[in-house]
């Protein structure tokens, strides 16, 4: 538990940092005119042998895990142009989830509502780079892009439960915790393609496919068990151009000497 609190807090704390940090050195120009920032949407799917695992009724077979494992995501992301066809970017989702743990198989698998344990809030964060591949000058781009990601998930018991099970819950979501902080099943390389397009003169307005695939392995799951797909559609203000930036050549004309006029001489007295 200790650990777990520990490894929140920091995980929340390096996210605050990644995103505020640009806001301390307002004054700091160059950074700030390089640094673009996008708000998104998606739909994950979390791939797993979830149809496998089910109990009977008399009347029918309910499944226990969740047969369709698809949730919702709302996040924000903030990129850094370090040269013109390459960026760094820093992505956040979040997202929640129902989940159970299988005690066959001890480990942690999305859920029906009906068989919840525990609540999981994700905060699941992006580093990577990312090729900009311009397509016309009006600000359609290509997006090719991959690097390393963690998921920081905040486990809860599940809400609404009896009280009869109220115990039990607490000690499944304390299984389901370890399991995600074990083996390294917080870590997530994610790989991703995305376009984006004008809208107007201030917005751009695109699509992003991604890929989180996992470096642990379940012996007695298939190989697609832990990976995400996500995809979703996002929009970016535009930069506006600003006057200083613009070159403006202006003609010079070609300037004629000054004119110096002779100074009067004083008249010469007439003959006599």
């Amino acid at each position: 538990m200790y650990m777990f609190k520990k490894a929140s807090k920091t995980g929340l704390f390096a996210v605050l940092l990644t995103f505020l940090l640009p806001l301390v050195s307002l004054n700091a120009n160059p950074f700030l005119e390089n640094l673009t920032w996008a708000a998104h949407g998606s739909i994950f799917y979390f791939a797993g042998d979830n149809l496998e695992y089910s109990y009977k009724t008399p009347s029918q077979e309910i499944p226990k895990a969740d047969h369709a494992p698809i949730t919702a995501s709302l996040g924000i992301s903030a990129a850094w142009k370090i040269m013109d066809f390459l960026r760094v970017e820093v992505t956040e989702d979040i997202y929640f989830k129902n989940y159970e743990y299988n005690t066959e198989l001890n480990y942690a698998m999305t859920c029906s509502i009906e068989n919840r344990e525990a609540f999981v809030l994700g905060l699941l964060t992006g580093l990577q780079i990312t090729g900009f591949i311009p397509i016309s000058d009006n600000g359609t781009a290509l997006r090719i892009y991959a690097g390393p990601a963690i998921d920081i998930r905040l486990v809860f018991k599940a809400f609404g439960l009896h009280p009869e099970l109220d115990n039990d819950a607490i000690e499944k979501a304390q299984e389901i915790r370890k399991y995600f902080w074990s083996d390294a099943r917080w870590f997530y390389p994610v790989t991703g393609i995305g376009m984006d397009f004008p809208v107007s003169e201030k917005f751009l307005a695109g699509f992003d496919l991604r890929v989180w695939y996992p470096l642990y392995r379940h012996e007695e799951l298939s190989r697609m068990h832990g990976w995400r797909f996500g995809a979703g559609l996002r929009i970016t203000p535009r930069k506006k151009t600003k006057v200083s930036d613009t070159q403006i050549e202006i003609p010079i004309q070609p300037q004629e000497p000054p004119r110096i006029d002779p100074p009067d001489l004083p008249a010469t007295p007439a003959a006599q």
